[in-house]
């Protein structure tokens, strides 16, 4: 499924893209995308009835590649690859984290791609559902790597659980 979402950054263009060239090579992105993940691995058992084989699934590594600049971005290909329960490695999610210049301190940080949910096959949660709890994960990812840039002029709610689906009678976690 698609997900995207993008915040406003107090911050320059050049000043943006060398902080997060910095996160990026500081392993900060991998620890970010860790916490997400086992959010979102969170929030799909709430959905569904697999949820004991979730915890099965581990982020595994996470690789981004070397800056693309043009005059007018910078961009930062991502994926995440989990472990799936005979150990081999599974793409999750395919991201790009771009930034746009929007003004003279400002800068917007985007990031969207392809998420691949655990155990789609299997679980095969509420597809609306499903989004909102991979859309939830991404903002809090993007929100992530924005209070590590600056200061964000708009960062989206703090939580993951305010975003997240309420349980539907006999599909919940007791």
């Amino acid at each position: 499924m698609f997900i995207s979402t993008e915040i406003r950054l107090n911050i320059a263009f050049n000043a943006a893209q060398d902080k997060l060239a910095d996160l990026v090579r500081g392993g900060v992105l991998g620890r970010a995308s860790g916490g997400a993940y086992d959010h979102w691995q969170a929030g799909l058992a709430r959905l569904g009835p697999r949820r004991t084989m979730l915890g099965m699934y581990r982020i595994a590594r996470v690789r981004v590649t070397e800056v693309v600049t043009r005059a007018d971005s910078a961009l930062w290909a991502m994926r995440w690859e989990v472990t799936d329960t005979r150990g081999a490695l599974v793409p999750a999610l395919d991201a790009e984290i771009k930034l746009i210049p929007a003004g003279e301190d400002t800068t917007m940080l985007a990031v969207s791609g392809v998420c691949r949910p655990p155990l789609a096959k299997l679980a095969e949660p509420d597809p609306t559902a499903a989004h909102q709890v991979a859309q939830a994960m991404i903002q809090a990812f993007t929100s992530r790597i924005a209070t590590d840039i600056a200061d964000p002029v708009t960062v989206p709610e703090a939580g993951l659980r305010a975003l997240l689906p309420e349980p539907t009678p006999g599909n919940h976690m007791p």
